[in-house]
């Protein structure tokens, strides 16, 4: 099955709102406050969850400048996969595979080890990263025709 369709169909999938430019703005605050927090940690685990968050929560602003309410991680990587690619790279996309799945085997269990390769790459990358969901420029007629594309 089509994953943006199974995310439609998710209570808390993806979901058109009304754009928000002061949404997308919170959003890159959120990415910024964690940003900051991967400098200042010591702890590897905590860099990877907090890397990701910056990456998440500059995808997120892109959302929220669009219209696009989703509470599902897994829908908004797709989303942005699908709908934004030609704002990003291939490496782009391999960078928020890695982080999100750093993030989830850092967090969530205690017997699986980051392999250090991907650890110095997510901490080298983000903040450029971030840096580039910020220049993106979303003209009026891609978000319309993003927000048509969505409800097929």
């Amino acid at each position: 099955m089509d994953q943006i369709k199974w995310c439609l169909n998710q209570k808390k999938g993806i979901e058109i709102v009304e754009p928000s430019d002061n949404l997308r703005e919170a959003y890159l605050i959120k990415a910024e406050e964690a940003l900051e927090t991967l400098r200042t940690s010591k702890s590897k685990d905590w860099e990877l969850t907090t890397a990701y968050y910056t990456i998440y929560h500059g995808l997120y602003s892109l959302l929220m400048k669009i219209g696009v309410k989703c509470e599902i991680h897994t829908c908004t990587i797709e989303f942005t996969k699908r709908f934004l690619k030609s704002h990003f790279t291939d490496e782009d996309f391999k960078l928020i595979d890695k982080a999100f799945s750093a993030r989830i085997d850092s967090q969530y269990y205690v017997n699986r080890e980051v392999p250090n390769q991907n650890y110095n790459l997510i901490k080298k990358k983000t903040p450029a990263f971030l840096v580039k969901c910020k220049n993106i420029v979303l003209e009026q007629k891609e978000i319309n025709n993003i927000r048509v594309g969505i409800s097929y």
